[in-house]
């Protein structure tokens, strides 16, 4: 029977990759596996193949300190991710299968340990392709001709990972069938994990000097700190499992990691016994997991966002709609709910009111400001991602619509104020995002008192930057909305789109394409914004120089953004789906 699933295993995945190399022949998909071939390549393979004569990454091998510091905050990361797997869990065990599966399998003479072999099987293929990836990441960054020793490591550690979560869910419908209930367990796992890190704070109070500002004042500080709890005393002693499967990743050369890989791979057949001998019924458990999951990629494919999520306790939409009003409003509406409940108004003045407490508290805690700094240069730098990759990730406007074109031709709607109700839930959403981040970078700078930079002129930027924000967002967003519409084809639409090597190069194409045309847009601003500023500064100075640049930025920004939503709006007009071979 093993032989049979081993068969249905191979040629379903040989099926899926002669699907894919079919699909070249279209040429959305050949460019797309082009550029993404040659980006792997460039950044990847290209130092593992020709490591000699190259510019690329080079190795130093950490210090024996640094390393074993290193291995306990992995393996902390380890323990932290298992008790989570025992601790957030409340339904039985259910192994993902399909629908063509369950009907197949379920009713054949196998045996449940068959299926559940078969389950690992099939693990084993997304763990073996997230091993490659983690590992020419991790090549790329560390290089040095350890990628044998990098795959090795990162394959131990995901396969013995993806064992525990198996056994620890037939352990949790054990406890189930034996009536005891979610809460119960969860005491019987919290109890010993308090009493455990309660003898190591016993420790560190009774050892250890008391924590003060200096042991924060730097990062060399906190390594120090770090290092006397975590490499001494009993904590080292209640992280050696999770000690044992980090350590053939960490190896330096051969022998180190012969050296360390047999008892990480002990412990590894250790969990796959647990699993096998665990004799659980998960069938109907699984059934109903795949019928949920096939109900769900049916409600994507036919766009209902909402109903591919799990029931939940309904909340009130982001705000009343009213019967009568502006019709782009309705279509806001419409895509903030898309959005999810994430997004509400009231949750995010809730998220700032919070953060800018908790900032205030740091520095009367902190005793210096170097964390403050610190924490708002991180925030601007944050502003600055989310302005430029906030765009591909908030996505509820014409790329997510555009399948239903024809329902949005029939409402009583101009193109332009369609193509602006489509653009106004992403706006708001990534200037919310951005916002916050702001008010981080601008009270954490103000109140570091940096030399050299007025706190008046640090809020003074930042009251510019808030203003400029929400039209640079329109202008990025108004980019991949003009794409779509003009080049269907070869634009990944919504959240079920082609996966794969000429995805990511598609991917890439469009990114360079809206990098290259928001530079274009932004020549006029910065030229009008120079000129300005240079001559207000000339006359009165740097403080009215801002403002009044900023008000220029903003005017020639409003003029562009109306002219895109003016041409998208025709676009969208002139835009047939019915001859369009997406």
């Amino acid at each position: 029977m093993i032989s049979a699933l081993l068969y249905l295993r191979y040629y379903s995945f040989r099926n899926r990759m002669v699907a894919r190399l079919k699909r070249l022949r279209q040429p959305k998909y050949l460019i797309g596996a082009i550029v993404g071939g040659l980006y792997f390549y460039f950044y990847f393979f290209r130092w593992m193949l020709f490591p000699r004569g190259q510019s690329g990454p080079t190795t130093m091998a950490p210090s024996p300190t640094d390393a074993v510091l290193t291995e306990s905050i992995a393996a902390l990361i380890l323990l932290t991710v298992v008790l989570l797997a025992w601790l957030i869990p409340r339904k039985r065990a259910a192994l993902a299968f399909t629908e063509a599966e369950i009907a197949f399998l379920f009713p054949a003479p196998i045996a449940r340990r068959t299926l559940i072999h078969f389950k690992l099987l099939r693990s084993q293929m997304a763990i073996l392709f997230t091993t490659l990836l983690l590992t020419l990441i991790s090549n790329r960054v560390g290089g040095g001709g350890r990628a044998v020793i990098h795959a090795a490591g990162w394959w131990v550690a995901l396969s013995t990972l993806n064992l525990h979560f198996l056994g620890a869910s037939f352990a949790r419908t054990m406890l189930l069938d034996r009536g005891i209930s979610n809460w119960k367990r969860r005491v019987i796992v919290i109890v010993p994990v308090v009493l455990a890190f309660g003898v190591v704070g016993v420790w560190a109070v009774r050892a250890l000097p008391p924590l003060t500002s200096d042991d924060l004042a730097n990062l060399t500080a906190i390594k120090d700190y770090a290092r006397q709890v975590l490499v001494s005393g009993p904590l080292p002693y209640l992280l050696i499992p999770f000690r044992l499967v980090v350590r053939p990743y960490l190896a330096t050369d051969a022998i180190g990691f012969l050296r360390v890989i047999w008892p990480a791979v002990l412990l590894m057949l250790a969990h796959y016994w647990w699993v096998i001998r665990s004799d659980v019924a998960f069938e109907e458990a699984s059934l109903e997991a795949s019928q949920k999951l096939a109900e769900k990629v049916a409600a994507v494919r036919s766009g209902n966002w909402q109903a591919a999520n799990e029931k939940r306790k309904a909340k009130r939409p982001p705000f009343v709609l009213r019967p009568v009003g502006w019709p782009a409003v309705a279509l806001l509406w419409k895509n903030l709910i898309g959005a999810g409940q994430a997004f509400t108004l009231r949750l995010w003045i809730i998220i700032a009111v919070s953060v800018v407490a908790m900032l205030l508290a740091m520095q009367g805690v902190g005793g210096n400001s170097n964390w403050l700094g610190l924490v708002g240069v991180l925030a601007a730098t944050f502003g600055g991602w989310a302005l430029l990759i906030g765009p591909q990730i908030v996505r509820q406007d014409l790329r997510q619509d555009l399948p239903n074109a024809d329902v949005l031709k029939t409402f009583p709607m101009r193109g332009w104020q369609v193509a602006l109700g489509e653009i106004l839930a992403p706006t708001i959403i990534l200037t919310g995002v951005q916002w916050l981040l702001l008010i981080v970078a601008v009270v954490c700078l103000t109140q570091a008192n940096h030399e050299g930079l007025p706190g008046g002129l640090v809020v003074m930027i930042g009251l510019s930057a808030a203003l400029v924000l929400p039209l640079l967002n329109v202008i990025l967003l108004l980019i991949p909305n003009a794409a779509v519409l003009l080049f269907p084809a070869w634009f990944q639409l919504g959240r079920d789109g082609t996966q794969g090597i000429e995805a990511t190069g598609q991917r890439l194409i469009f990114a360079l394409g809206q990098l290259l045309a928001f530079v274009v847009a932004l020549i006029p601003v910065v030229a009008v914004s120079a000129v300005v500023f240079f001559l207000v500064n000339f006359v009165t100075g740097v403080f009215l120089a801002v403002p009044v640049a900023t008000i220029a930025s903003v005017m020639v920004l409003t003029i562009e953004a109306g002219l895109g939503v003016m041409w998208l709006g025709r676009l969208f007009e002139r835009f047939d789906l019915s001859v369009e071979q997406t």
